[in-house]
């Protein structure tokens, strides 16, 4: 059964000078085209009864409240039902309106996801956000008047000259908010971006990896005080207020994806859409759907897949759900890679399930790669 849909819509009004997601700016795009594109190939999957709706970016209210609400209605029409189980958009502080909260309220959406990074404006400038702090207060602010309880924002850390004082003063500003979620990730430095062109210059003074380790260790202290319950390596909420959709992809579970760029995985399949804007409309003119490579997973493929993603989530990975799923014992694939790690003290077993020792979390890659069978 597939669960999600992700939608992408690859459209920014300012492009933040770390991010490499597929997108372009808004000026003189055919976002009327795109969105009856979008329409064409979820009507061409015609998706079943779908548990969660993602949909992404790129910015969702870059568009203007004429394509917004068409975007809103193309999802009402194909995807939504009443038993739903979550309705994810996400949004930017400077363009979240009073008429696209409106808009969501009137299409069911039931989770907002905003775009913060940090409270600190020289930091927020520094990164290339297009939003003040008090901008992103306002917005969270503004999505609760128009009863909106379901709402995440997203931090980074190790940014540009950011210190632990910074951070710890961002931290206190988002526990005042009093959201019900927060994602909070590392900047990472990816080809194709402005960042990465400065740091190959030398331009881009950055903290180092123990004050980065030094800052993950304090989000984690900070939230946990404040009522946050960390159920992923990025991830905190406080409860019944994690991300149904996002847990899909650690799940391992199969989803739709939508949209120019969007991955999905269908009947085994990792699906990947034609990026480009102009090439994602021609490619579904002529066949109906997105897809310009299909990669048929293979049984390794899952079983590691299975065992990386999973073990992103605090929780861990169920070793009945893995047999079930493989009709193979996970310690007869991973017994001495399972008996390392223990050892090592990045990972502990309880009950069923194989999960991160706080000190895996910050090893987590290195936990991931022993699960690699080649």
């Amino acid at each position: 059964m597939i669960k999600g849909a992700y939608i992408h819509i690859p459209f920014c009004e300012h492009i933040c000078y770390y991010c490499d997601f597929n997108k372009v700016f808004i000026a003189k795009q055919p976002v009327d085209e795109y969105l009856e594109t979008l329409d064409s190939e979820i009507a061409y999957y015609s998706p079943g009864r779908v548990e969660t709706i993602y949909i992404g970016g790129g910015t969702p209210t870059a568009l203007s409240d004429q394509q917004f609400e068409r975007l809103l209605s193309i999802v009402s029409t194909r995807l939504m039902h009443v038993n739903i189980r979550e309705f994810t958009v996400e949004a930017n502080p400077e363009n979240l309106t009073e008429m696209k909260l409106q808009l969501m309220k009137k299409h069911g959406v039931t989770r907002l996801s905003i775009g913060v990074q940090s409270f600190d404006d020289e930091l927020l400038r520094k990164i290339g956000r297009a939003h003040g702090s008090k901008q992103a207060q306002e917005a969270v602010g503004k999505a609760k008047r128009f009863g909106f309880d379901n709402i995440s924002i997203d931090l980074m850390f190790a940014l540009p000259e950011q210190t632990e004082a910074l951070l710890k003063a961002s931290l206190k500003a988002a526990m005042e908010l009093d959201t019900s979620h927060i994602s909070i990730y590392s900047l990472q430095i990816e080809p194709k971006t402005i960042f990465f062109n400065r740091i190959k210059k030398g331009n881009l003074p950055l903290p180092g990896q123990d004050i980065e380790a030094d800052m993950y260790e304090m989000i984690m202290s900070t939230l946990e005080k404040n009522g946050f319950r960390q159920y992923e390596i990025s991830n905190f909420s406080k409860p019944g207020y994690e991300s149904l959709h996002n847990s899909l992809y650690w799940k391992n579970e199969e989803y739709y994806g939508f949209g120019a760029g969007a991955h999905g995985y269908i009947d085994g399949k990792r699906i990947v859409n034609s990026g480009p804007i102009k090439k994602y409309i021609e490619t579904v003119r002529h066949h109906g759907y997105g897809a310009v490579h299909v990669h048929d997973v293979t049984d390794q493929e899952r079983i590691e897949e299975e065992m990386f993603l999973g073990l992103r989530q605090l929780s861990g990975v169920s070793q009945s759900r893995f047999y079930c799923k493989f009709h193979q014992r996970m310690k007869n694939i991973y017994g001495p890679q399972i008996e390392q790690l223990k050892a090592d003290g990045l990972i502990f077993e309880a009950d069923d399930r194989i999960a991160l020792t706080k000190k895996g979390i910050f090893f987590g890659n290195n936990v991931f790669e022993a699960f690699l069978l080649s």
